[in-house]
């Protein structure tokens, strides 16, 4: 293994499957068999570190398929997984991707997407590990800015070739500092030089490999070309944030932290493809030349285990947990070529969502959307009230909805508390009364003439 802090990593893969599911739980909403799935998924990863060095090469991750209509929870039981094993993540869609020697995306940038999203996170958790020592970096810059001369930076270097600095000076500067911490010199204006670097190139799902190639190489270069200074007047508080995220970047080791992610990206990351079954069967998906099939056997040596470069280094793709979904309306799990059927051994099959489920979105999620609108008005200063009868009946309009058109599962209820709260969104800032109930005669004044005329509703809600 690198020389990486491998027992933080092993700490962090050590929860348990009811634990995990328990955190799963806080946010979505039934489907207990695809949270338990997944969480042993993700115990199984800290079980292969603890077996002998043997047998462990040998064990390789149970890919999962999730099977069930949009807007049950399949991606976002992937998200949060993630989140709470702090693994790299990265969601594609199948249908994005074309055979090689197509234009289009190659099945590969889904691991260089991998890896460069477990680059910014290691990163971003060295940077602040250094944050303590850079704030007392930029502070010393401020200070001499502030006060040229009368400085420790500024020590006289005597014959011995040791530098001194007056006991005075030292006395100065942190009686300086103390007042530089208490917010007194906020408002002052120096003049500082401000490294200046280049925007990184946008990349887009869809680009063809060529177009990978020179972003790869653009960021290449950019790491190997020096940094402009620019001379920038600023107000102190405003300097010393910039100071303090440029020595922290200065002090972190961009090796470690490569190799780190490569790990993490390897050992941790979760690739989650959607839309799978938009490449199942033999037809033509892309074009006369193109074919799902020719994308599925692309695909497969990256689910199977194989070695894709990035600009970071070789990154093998054999321990990378897949979780693929996908409704499967017309096609069936049955119809993806036998191969790359085998490599996802795990089924699980998510339940529509009915009045009952709807009623536990809006209650019971830590970021239920009844939560998010209270906050939201809370800004304008308006207390929002929901009674229990009001949230049976949202949630009979999203079902009856989603029955009566297309079933887009919970993302229906965005558009019923939207324009149900139109109106009062509209007017919160100049609202007199700022308490406002909504009761279940509320939601019937708003929404009834939307939802009986069935026609309307197909667009509106």
């Amino acid at each position: 293994m690198p020389d990486i802090d491998t027992e933080r990593i092993f700490r962090i893969m050590s929860f348990t499957p009811r634990e995990i599911v328990s955190e799963l739980d806080k946010y979505i909403i039934g489907q207990e068999e695809a949270k338990k799935a997944v969480a042993v998924a993700i115990r199984n990863r800290w079980r292969r570190q603890q077996v002998n060095e043997d047998i462990r090469n040998e064990i390789y991750p149970k890919n999962i398929i999730m099977i069930g209509p949009t807007g049950v929870g399949k991606t976002e039981i992937a998200r949060r997984l993630a989140k709470i094993a702090q693994a790299p993540f990265v969601k594609v869609e199948a249908s994005k991707f074309t055979e090689v020697g197509y234009v289009g995306r190659d099945v590969d940038s889904m691991v260089r997407d991998l890896v460069e999203i477990a680059v910014k996170e290691t990163k971003e958790r060295a940077v602040a590990i250094e944050r303590e020592k850079a704030y007392r970096l930029a502070e010393d810059k401020i200070l001499e800015a502030l006060f040229p001369g009368n400085h420790s930076i500024n020590a006289s270097i005597p014959f011995s070739g040791i530098p001194t600095v007056p006991q005075d000076s030292r006395a100065e500067t942190e009686k300086n500092r103390e007042l530089l911490r208490k917010g007194e010199f906020d408002d002052r204006i120096i003049e500082l030089d401000v490294q200046v670097s280049a925007p990184p190139p946008i990349q887009m799902l869809g680009m063809s490999n060529m177009e990978d190639v020179m972003i790869q190489m653009q960021d290449m270069l950019s790491g190997i070309m020096p940094k402009k200074g620019k001379k920038r007047k600023l107000k102190v508080k405003e300097a010393l944030k910039i100071l303090t995220d440029e020595e922290a970047q200065k002090l972190v080791d961009m090796e470690k932290v490569t190799k780190e992610a490569l790990f993490w990206a390897e050992h941790m990351g979760i690739i989650f493809i959607d839309e799978i079954d938009k490449i199942a069967g033999r037809e033509s998906g892309h074009g006369p030349d193109v074919s799902r099939e020719g994308v599925q056997r692309d695909l497969l040596p990256i689910v199977e285990g194989s070695t894709v470069l990035t600009k970071y280094g070789t990154v093998k793709t054999d321990h990378i947990l897949f979780i693929a979904a996908g409704a499967f309306n017309v096609a069936k799990p049955s119809d993806l070529i036998p191969e790359l059927q085998g490599r996802f051994p795990i089924r699980v099959e998510l339940n529509p969502l009915g009045k009952n489920e709807f009623l536990r979105i809006l209650r019971e999620p830590k970021n239920s959307l009844i939560r998010q609108y209270k906050a939201l008005l809370e800004a304008e200063g308006v207390q929002l009230e929901f009674t229990d009868d009001a949230l049976e009946r949202i949630s009979d309009f999203a079902y009856a909805v989603n029955q009566k058109s297309e079933d887009i599962g919970a993302r229906r209820l965005y558009t019923v508390m939207e324009k149900l709260l139109e109106d009062l969104n509209y007017n919160a800032p100049e609202l007199l009364d700022k308490k406002v109930v909504i009761d279940r005669t509320y939601v019937d004044n708003k929404l009834d003439r939307f939802a009986n005329l069935e026609d309307l509703s197909k667009y509106i809600l």
